[in-house]
């Protein structure tokens, strides 16, 4: 199958054409000429006028729910919902039933990605059955590919565990995703601690509960020399000491939600289930700080935290709702409309160029002879969830029926185009 991209403009920092308009030709799967106009015949062709081609995008925190709670997704629904959304690959959080604690459960996850349009890279659990006690099999799971190793929304609360896990993963070079929350402060917490959660009579979850577990992740990491990425990353202390972490040397890495970069806990006035999310959102200074430390670099990657809710838990009252919510299909379009500005360079490390470098995937060269795993993208078009176009089981979405800038026009992976 042979694919034509017709006048789109490259953002990809590592290729020569970076910046400059061209035509792209791909051949099963390869890029076999890059040049100012291609006029062969092509299977597809795509008038790409306005838009931009980056590496393939990477998401790198995402519950599929399957094995287990399929009723609210299923390997199938989110390897679509991802296509849609821009996403190339995936790494798929543990949290299913069973849990991904062994490699018979990785391998499952990750043949289901082998002949999809999307690349599934499971996260194997820390600790068996997330249960914070003793470690999983994670050696047996590397080897089955699983690509790094989280306790997803259990966050691993002992530190002697925490640490044994480090200083194990070191062994092979492995990586821990920690969601950073003390369990012990914010045990029944349904939203920021503060003035809105006082005004709302609910219970509040403070950010040093996130900020005592930074601070004792680090600490942590230091002592072993290992690595760690640190997902979910929501108050401007967070990220101040992760900036000083990244500043001493140390291997650290970050993402945020871009439910995080949009609202505040001021949004939360009309009890919106969908925003009650782990970390929840904090305040407008929280949120600003989030923006500009994606702007200068201190974030390295935008997680979409996908994790789906049936009807039940959503529709209901705040207190008995489920944290979480879907968001494949409108990070980009957040990021885009929340900070402004951000150069396509940018926006390519973000999404694609970061996660592959932190997680050790495949990288990507918008280059003749390389594989061709692009996402195409236009930064003014708008995009707008519906019930209609959603790919995903669930309809949990901060951002449903909202329009907003930035709209995925295609993926093109192992060959395959989605539009």
């Amino acid at each position: 199958m042979t694919i034509l991209l017709k006048q789109v403009t490259i953002a990809d920092p590592q290729s020569k054409h970076n910046g400059l308009t061209k035509d792209i030709l791909i051949e099963d799967g390869s890029i076999v000429s890059i040049e100012s106009n291609i006029s062969q015949k092509a299977d597809q062709t795509i008038d790409c006028d306005g838009s931009f081609v980056s590496g393939g995008w990477v998401d790198v925190f995402s519950n599929f729910c399957d094995p287990g709670f399929e009723y609210k997704e299923t390997l199938s629904s989110g390897i679509a919902a991802a296509a849609a959304g821009g996403y190339t690959r995936v790494l798929v959080m543990a949290d299913t039933k069973p849990v991904t604690d062994n490699k018979a459960q990785v391998a499952y996850i990750h043949a289901a990605g082998t002949q999809a349009n999307v690349t599934l890279h499971p996260i194997g659990a820390i600790t068996k059955k997330m249960e914070g006690q003793s470690l999983a099999e994670m050696y047996d799971m590397r080897a089955s590919h699983a690509v790094a190793f989280s306790d997803g929304m259990h966050p691993v609360q002992s530190p002697g565990v925490f640490l044994k896990a480090l200083q194990y993963v070191k062994a092979f070079d492995g990586i821990l995703i920690q969601i950073p929350i003390d369990k012990t402060i914010a045990a029944n917490g349904l939203m920021h601690e503060g003035i809105v959660s006082t005004q709302m009579g609910l219970p509040g979850l403070p950010a040093v509960a996130e900020e005592l577990m930074v601070k004792r992740d680090i600490d942590l990491l230091r002592y072993t020399g290992s690595k760690l990425h640190i997902t979910g990353v929501s108050s401007a202390t967070t990220v101040e000491l992760i900036r000083a972490a990244k500043k001493e040397g140390l291997s650290i890495s970050c993402s945020v939600t871009p439910t995080h970069l949009f609202y505040c806990d001021e949004d939360m006035t009309t009890y919106n289930t969908n925003l009650k999310v782990i970390p929840p959102v904090r305040t407008k200074a929280d949120r600003d700080a989030l923006r500009a430390a994606v702007v200068d670099g201190t974030i390295d990657c935008i997680a979409s935290h996908h994790a789906p809710q049936d009807w039940d838990h959503k529709v209901c009252e705040f207190e008995y709702a489920e944290f979480g919510n879907i968001g494949l299909q409108t990070t980009y379009s957040a990021l885009e409309q929340t900070v402004p500005g951000l150069k396509p360079e940018q926006i390519s490390n973000l999404l694609s160029g970061n996660a592959r470098q932190i997680f050790a995937l495949p990288t990507v060269s918008i280059e003749e002879g390389q594989a061709a795993e692009l996402t195409i993208f236009n930064r003014k078009e708008t995009t707008t969830l519906t019930s209609t176009n959603n790919k995903s089981k669930s309809n949990n979405s901060a951002f449903m029926n909202q329009a907003l800038t930035g709209k995925v026009i295609a993926t093109i992976n192992k060959g395959k185009l989605t539009q």
